[in-house]
């Protein structure tokens, strides 16, 4: 009896250890830094095209400290069930001229973010759907900014302004 008494403790403590280890795992990955994985075209030059591995902090927006120039992860306003990364080019207030790619005329807009929203752009001005199709984007969709490239080995580092 004593035996598996001894048993039951070792497993309940096992149990509350393994629970506090993944508390602070989710609690690390949702509200302070995760891995994120980046493909496609969009932010060409920027990361490659079959997928990079970027860390991307989670405290910067909840604080207000996006930045123009800050790549950025996002809910697509297109589909809340897709992330996708970005390059912020204009905060609220901030004047914005882009060619309309939605012209067959490819005529010069300006427009002025209006409160609450960023204007978001891929890098690859060719091949990107982002803020010059579907417009600004309220800055609650934003996750993290990405900040540290950690996949593939040849592009490990910051990730460049």
């Amino acid at each position: 009896m004593r035996q598996w008494r001894r048993v039951a403790n070792e497993a309940m403590q096992f149990s509350v250890t393994l629970a506090k280890f993944i508390g602070l795992l989710h609690v690390t990955d949702a509200y302070l830094f995760s891995s994120t994985p980046v493909y496609g075209t969009s932010m060409l030059p920027t990361f490659n095209f079959r997928g990079d591995v970027v860390l991307t902090e989670r405290l910067s927006h909840r604080f207000g400290r996006v930045v123009p120039g800050d790549v950025v992860m996002l809910r697509a306003p297109y589909d809340p069930n897709k992330m996708v990364a970005k390059r912020v080019l204009g905060m609220e207030g901030d004047k914005v001229t882009f060619v309309d790619s939605a012209s067959t005329l490819h005529y010069q807009k300006t427009t002025v973010v209006p409160k609450g929203h960023v204007w978001i752009q891929g890098d690859n001005t060719y091949d990107s759907f982002d803020s010059r199709s579907y417009g600004p984007v309220p800055y609650g969709l934003i996750q993290g900014r990405a900040f540290f490239r950690v996949w593939p080995p040849n592009g490990f580092g910051f990730v460049d302004d």
